[in-house]
């Protein structure tokens, strides 16, 4: 998902040749895994029979809030089994500086000058620490108000409030947090677990996907009769794939006017940051299966990054059910880009128009982070055994080191996604009315099919496959 900021042209800089932003993001991922296996290491025992010890180094040195219960700075010390509570503000350094380094590359590459990265980037982190430390009390806790949930709501107070400080806005760059993420959560996610829940994921995403595209357009035509056939199809795509990726690359496919993506866009961002609270909360209250909650969310709320917050709220599978199922459908960004095209250039090509479409369309749209966290998953599934390491040893890599490092990127997307949602500027999408009814009645009808295919799918059919898989 792109945030509304990509899609504004970004300062160039001389002699540099730019990257795809989500190359770079897949470049960092790929080399973040990397050094963090030189601290993982395997040590020979002399007991026949017995496992190797697996030893690593970096383990605790990526920050990780204690619970507290009546003073919040009982958060700030450990709580080993044996020996004395240990200080975390060391481990904090280290965080900063580890996941500062990771985004040095990207701020280059937007043109972030070093002071407004640093600045940016310290409140933003402050920020987080602020959210994991709401999240870590104990009654809190059992409420099951995650850290995403505090750390939207901190960015929300402060951009619906004083709004925004100019300082910050360089560095308010949530999707791009959660692409570096995804990235890092390919080495939780092994392939065997990609390939059992891609199945019941597919159906999920790819069946109800294009049903809902092609009626929801047909409604606002033939129904609502909507006056711009590609204000129809651009909120239809927002709606139905992805919001705003979705939105910008099928409005460019059918050459929508810029304020018809912006009122898609502004719609989408609205309705999404109530989503995303509101729906892992209807599966927690009616006790809907989390499994299937989380395939539901995953194939219908519009923004990747909203979709790991939802589902990190319902439990650590499920938001590995919940995020796998999104990105199976971003896939579809890049193919109803190329369809919508092919479809605007025999039905509405306008005098004189003579672009054509070619298959490069669906490569150019397609979202290259995807890539970065089906290679990881391959490279951490195949991987240990070609090179003699137990499954012990890249555990203690994806989920002592990188696990942590992940957290903490999304809990910074969050309070990017809160810091630019600014719900007094989104409001006036409310105002205008066949384009909203179009929406809310083709998200009401996405969320009732994607239900019952989440339902069919994960609840039925696939329902043990995908427990035992999790289990594992």
């Amino acid at each position: 998902m792109q945030s509304p900021q990509e899609t504004a042209s970004t300062p160039s800089k001389p002699n540099i040749k730019r990257w795809h932003e989500d190359w770079l993001v897949v470049a960092i991922g790929a080399m973040a895994l990397l050094v963090a296996t030189f601290f993982v290491s395997i040590k020979p025992t002399k007991n026949v029979g017995k496992k190797p010890e697996v030893v690593n180094a970096a383990k605790g040195t990526i920050a990780k809030l204690e619970s507290w219960k009546d003073a919040p700075g009982q958060a700030f010390y450990s709580k080993p089994k044996k020996g004395e509570p240990q200080f975390l503000g060391g481990a904090l350094l280290i965080t900063f500086a580890v996941i500062g380094t990771l985004l040095i590359p990207i701020a280059y590459s937007r043109g972030i000058s070093p002071g407004s990265f640093l600045v940016g980037y310290l409140v933003l982190f402050v920020l987080a620490i602020l959210a994991f430390l709401m999240s870590t009390q104990e009654v809190v806790k059992q409420y099951n108000f995650e850290y995403v949930l505090w750390a939207l709501l901190l960015g929300l107070t402060i951009s619906n409030t004083i709004g925004t400080p100019d300082f910050l806005k360089p560095m308010v760059i949530g999707d791009t947090f959660i692409k570096l993420g995804l990235v890092l959560f390919g080495a939780e996610v092994l392939f065997g677990k990609l390939v059992a829940l891609g199945v019941p994921g597919v159906f999920t995403s790819w069946i109800v996907t294009p049903i809902v595209l092609i009626t929801t357009y047909w409604f606002g035509q033939r129904i609502l009769k909507i006056e711009s056939p590609s204000l129809n199809m651009v909120i239809s795509a927002d709606m139905s794939v992805c919001g705003v990726s979705a939105a910008i690359a099928t409005g460019a496919a059918c050459r929508a006017k810029r304020e018809e993506v912006s009122y898609a866009i502004g719609v989408s961002l609205l309705f999404t940051a109530v989503m995303m609270i509101v729906q892992p909360y209807i599966v927690l209250k009616t006790g809907m299966n989390p499994i299937v909650g989380a395939a539901w969310i995953g194939g219908t709320i519009d923004s990747t990054g909203a979709v790991a917050a939802a589902g990190a709220v319902l439990g650590d599978d499920a938001a590995t059910v919940a995020n796998t199922v999104k990105m199976i459908q971003n896939v579809l960004i890049g193919v109803i880009a190329f369809g919508v095209a092919t479809y605007w250039s025999t039905h509405h090509r306008e005098s004189g128009d003579t672009t054509r479409v070619g298959i490069s369309e669906i490569w150019t749209r397609f979202p290259k982070f995807v890539i970065g966290f089906i290679g990881a998953s391959l490279a951490f599934s195949f991987l240990p055994s070609l090179i003699g390491w137990d499954s012990s040893a890249a555990e203690a890599v994806s989920k002592e080191i990188t696990s942590q490092v992940r957290i903490w990127l999304f809990c910074l997307a969050f309070v990017a996604f809160g810091l630019e949602t600014n719900f007094r500027e989104l409001w006036k999408y409310l105002c205008v009315g066949k384009p909203l009814m179009l929406y809310i009645i083709g998200q009401a009808w996405s969320m009732i099919l994607s239900l019952a295919m989440a339902t069919l799918m994960f609840g039925i059919l696939y329902a043990d496959k995908v427990k035992s898989i999790l289990a594992k």
